[in-house]
Formats: C-alpha cells, sequence, structure tokens
C-alpha cells in the first residue's frame, strides 16, 4: 500500500479524550487512511513528528471571517494556531445575503474584493474587482466565488439576522409587519437552501434589536424544517442577562431548535454575581433534554465597534443616520450629555481599530487616557472618533470577571470561540488594531484549561481541552468526519509542540503569530509549514448534514 503522506513517530490526541498514544498517521488524497504502526507503508513524503503532538485541526466556534476569507484566503491568524474550519457568520451579521438595503459591516465594506472569473477554456478563478465593496448578493453567488478563491480552510456558513432583516425592510427601528415576517421567511429559506447552516442573531445589535420573539420564533421554524441551527448573541449579556437566556430557552421550548449561545458571559462587574444563576439555568435546560451548547473566548474584554456606547435612538438606522446626527450640533450635545451620564468607567474601554489620523494614534488606549489626552469629556472624545472613523472605530471592553470564565470553562458543554474576523499582520488587514482573540484563542484556550497561565487552575487535562477545540465542536455542528483522528477521517490536522504552544499577540501589539504550530493539514493538504503559508489551499465550504 502506498500513501501521500505518513507523519511517523508523533503523539497522537486524537479528539475524543481519550490518552495520548504514539502512532503514525497515513494521508492519502483529502483523508486518513490509516493510524497506527505504520512502519511498512511507503509514501509519496514521510514527515518525522517525533517528539511533538498530532491532534485533529482546531475548530473556531464562533467567528466572523465570512468576508475576510476572499481577500486574505491564507487565513493568516487563523491557520498559524491551528485552526482548520470555522464557523462564521455570525452575532446576526453574515456577508451573506446581501438583498434590498443591506450593507456589509464598515469594516468588510471597506475593502475591495475579487470577482469570479470564467475563462475562454471554462476554467473559473478569481480576479480583483475594480470596486469597494462586494461583488455578490447571494449565498450562491458568494459561494461561487469562494470556491473560485479556494480559502486554505474550511468554512461553516450561518445566515445573520441582522443582515437579512436589513435585506428585506432595510434599518428602521420597527417590528416587523405579517408581509415583512413572510419575505424574512423567504429569503431565509432560500439562503439556507443555497449553502447556509442556520440562523444567527445579534439582538444587541441594529436593527436586529427591534425584532420580536414572535419575529425570530417564526425564522426559528423555518431552520427546523431544514434542519439547520441557531447560533445567538442574547438581546443581553448585561443587566438583563437572565431574562434574555429565558427568552432563548423559550424559543428552544417552542420549536426543539438546536441552540448555541455565543460567548457566555456575565458582563458588567454589577453582574459577576449572576455566574451560578445563569449556569443553573442552562445546565437544568440541558438536562430537560434541550440540545444546548455554548463557546467562550479566552479574555475577558469584549471587542466590538466604539459606537455601541451610543443611546439606542443615536445609532438607530445605521451608519448615515448616525453620522447625521453627529453632524447637528444639537443632536450631538444630547448624544454626549447621554454618553457623559452614562456612568460607564471608561478606564476600561480601550480604543481598537482606528481608521483616520485623529483616532489612528489613540489605539490600545483607553477612552479615558484618550480624553484626558484631548481635554475632552469620554462623550465628545467617543463622539469625535466614531465621527472621524466613519462609525468604523473598534473598541475592548474589559467588562469580566476571571473567575466567572474560569467557572464557564468548567463546563463540559463548552468550546472555544474567537469571536473574530482572520487577520493579517500585513495587507488589507494589517492596518487595523483587532482583539488579540484573532490570533490567540486556540493556545490560550489551551494553556487556561490546562493551567498553563499563571493563577488559573487547571480544568482538565490536555487530551479535554483538545476534544473541546475538536471533537466537541464538530458533534455540535454536525461536521461528520471532522474534529477526530481516525481511518476514513478527513486530513484536517495539526502538528505542534505543546511545551511552546502559547499566543503572543496582546491588546497593545495585536498582530503576533501564536507560537508552536508547526504544520497545518487541511483536507489532507500541507497549507502551513513551520511559519510559511503554503499555495497549497484545499478549504471547503462546508454543506449542512442531517
Amino acid at each position: 500500500m502506498r500513501v501521500d503522506i505518513l507523519l511517523k513517530g508523533g503523539t497522537v490526541i486524537d479528539g475524543t479524550g481519550v490518552a495520548a498514544r504514539q502512532a503514525d498517521i497515513a494521508i492519502t488524497d483529502d483523508r486518513i487512511t490509516a493510524v497506527g504502526d505504520l512502519s511498512s507503508l511507503q509514501a509519496e513524503r514521510e514527515i518525522p513528528v517525533a517528539g511533538l503532538t498530532v491532534c485533529p485541526g482546531f475548530i473556531d466556534a464562533h467567528s466572523h471571517s465570512d468576508a475576510y476569507l476572499l481577500i486574505e484566503p491564507d487565513a493568516p491568524s487563523k491557520l498559524s494556531q491551528g485552526v482548520t474550519t470555522e464557523v462564521n457568520g455570525q452575532c446576526g451579521g453574515s456577508a451573506v445575503p446581501k438583498l434590498g438595503e443591506a450593507r456589509l459591516s464598515s469594516d468588510w465594506a471597506s475593502q475591495t474584493y475579487p470577482i469570479r472569473h470564467i475563462a475562454p477554456n471554462g476554467g473559473v478563478s478569481a480576479r480583483t474587482a475594480d470596486t469597494v465593496g462586494p461583488t455578490w448578493s447571494t449565498v450562491a453567488s458568494y459561494r461561487a466565488l469562494w470556491d473560485a478563491v479556494r480559502p486554505a480552510i474550511n468554512t461553516v456558513q450561518f445566515i445573520g439576522h441582522n443582515t437579512l432583516r436589513a435585506g428585506v425592510m432595510g434599518y428602521a427601528p420597527e417590528q416587523a409587519g405579517p408581509d415583512q415576517i413572510r419575505a424574512l421567511r423567504r429569503a431565509l429559506e432560500q439562503a439556507l437552501d443555497e449553502g447556509g447552516w442556520g440562523l444567527s442573531t445579534g439582538l444587541l445589535y441594529q436593527p436586529g434589536k427591534y425584532a420580536t420573539p414572535e419575529e425570530v420564533k417564526s425564522l426559528a421554524e423555518v431552520v427546523v424544517a431544514k434542519d439547520g441551527m441557531y447560533a445567538t448573541h442574547m438581546r443581553s449579556e448585561s443587566a438583563r442577562l437572565l431574562e434574555a437566556v429565558d427568552e432563548v430557552l423559550d424559543l428552544a421550548r417552542a420549536t426543539g431548535i438546536q441552540i448555541q449561545i455565543s460567548h457566555l458571559k456575565t458582563s458588567g462587574r454589577s453582574n459577576w454575581e449572576k455566574i451560578e444563576p445563569l449556569l443553573e439555568k442552562l445546565n437544568n435546560a440541558r438536562a430537560e433534554g434541550i440540545n444546548l451548547h455554548s463557546d467562550r473566548y479566552p479574555y475577558v474584554a469584549a471587542g466590538t465597534e466604539l459606537d455601541i456606547v451610543f443611546p439606542d435612538w443615536a445609532g438607530a438606522g445605521g451608519r448615515d443616520p448616525e453620522l447625521a446626527r453627529l453632524a447637528d450640533p444639537e443632536t450631538r450635545k444630547q448624544i454626549i450629555r447621554e454618553i457623559d451620564a452614562s456612568g460607564r468607567d471608561w478606564s476600561t474601554v480601550m480604543i481598537g481599530g482606528a481608521w483616520s489620523d485623529t483616532v489612528a494614534p489613540f489605539s490600545g488606549k483607553t477612552v479615558a487616557e484618550a480624553a484626558e489626552t484631548l481635554r475632552l469629556t469620554p462623550g465628545e472624545t467617543v463622539c469625535l472618533f466614531v465621527e472621524k472613523d466613519l462609525t468604523r472605530t473598534g473598541g475592548f471592553f474589559f467588562g469580566m470577571s476571571e473567575a466567572n470564565l474560569h467557572r464557564i470553562y468548567e463546563q463540559p458543554w463548552i468550546t472555544c470561540g474567537s469571536d473574530a474576523s482572520l487577520r493579517a499582520p500585513t495587507g488589507p488587514l494589517g492596518a487595523d488594531h483587532p482583539h488579540p482573540r484573532a490570533y490567540g484563542s486556540c493556545p490560550r484556550f489551551f494553556r487556561l484549561l490546562t493551567g498553563r497561565i499563571d493563577g488559573f487552575a487547571a480544568i482538565c487535562s490536555d487530551e479535554e481541552a483538545i476534544r473541546r477545540m475538536t471533537a466537541l465542536p464538530a458533534e455540535i455542528f454536525r461536521l461528520k468526519g471532522r474534529g477526530v483522528i481516525r481511518e476514513g477521517a478527513f486530513a484536517d490536522l495539526v502538528v505542534l509542540d505543546r511545551t511552546r504552544f502559547r499566543e503572543t499577540a496582546t491588546y497593545t501589539h495585536p498582530h503576533r503569530f501564536s507560537e508552536g504550530v508547526e504544520k497545518v493539514f487541511v483536507n489532507g493538504a500541507l497549507a502551513y509549514d513551520n511559519g510559511v503559508f503554503t499555495p497549497n489551499r484545499r478549504g471547503r465550504f462546508l454543506e449542512r448534514k442531517a
């Protein structure tokens, strides 16, 4: 028997949670064809991996790389930390379908994307478009472009409720009427038929926050009929956290839909004490039979747009109405007054991504520091930054508890999700200032669970930590043949040095690759080799399976 690749002498952690063992792994085409003592096999290429660990490729259970995979298909920040599959389209905001008035998020929309090119001989490729912004509309057209670009990693594509709603009824702060709900259902059904995995909501964001539970329930019924899933950034993760959980559980009981609660947290010091009631609700629901899991990034600062601190009325309608309000002197004064009266501790809010010369010097500094330097109030500072960056300013919000993060990670049904789109140190994605989770979530998750970070007691073995990053998310999202090392499984594999596996990205210096990952295979192709992103890109747009 002759195989394509033979990994010789590695320590195999197979993703199932069982003890590590010494074994060889044979790869032929896109599959693992044998595991064990394979000394008798011949291979086109033999790779010695003695002293290293071989495990399944990591699955980022909550990601936002939908659009960026098309312009940085090497997926540098993700592939270098061992990610071979991302679950995209989260928090209600997906790149598809882009219908009607729907706009991509401002950071996505500012980029130039390729177009699908069909050569005279029938070959399909991608070439640079001449215009800024998306070059697709439906899931089908996005998917065709994705296949032409062929990113290095696999994607699972959720359909964002906010994107869907904006495409059907715009950004007006209003409830959906019967005709609009029917249109939403039709659009969702088409998106699922064209490859969408399920529905995601971001009920804290525009315009999804205006949706009633009845609207969400109606769309969930479409998803259930298609055997899809529901992932949710809940309506609240702070003051009304427990009520938001009740809304999710009511939906599950009413429809039977499978639930993935996004980035489980208790945000804001006054809400830290809710951790035990929160976990009790969720564990009781699981015991009741509700199919529910969650993900969480291994950091205690959230990351989103800075204008999330605006009063609801000031952010209604999205970018253009928001900027118009800032341009009106009296309205701007009212926004500033309400922000300054919010009682927020501005020393816990850091400026992230910046897009103008005014804001860029303050990336990595807190709003309090920026306000002091500029001799402005925090409200004046926020309004200035949002205006100059055309609403694109990023923010890091340090409002979570490390003790609560530990409690959340003690739950065996929690997996790792970065809540970040991919980044690169150079090129079109190297100009902003991302959250360090874009580069470091997998190693930091592993180190937190296994007690390799000072002050954070070990929760589980290395084998169980790997299971939480591989077989568990594969089971949650029903990714057949992924997340495990066994004969017949897809050859998504990571070769790493566990003693060196660590994140190096920080809040002040986020564009830094993780260490310890030696090689990454995706569908049998060696995509990352000792710091080199190879041209062997074999990622796939994964199909929803029952």
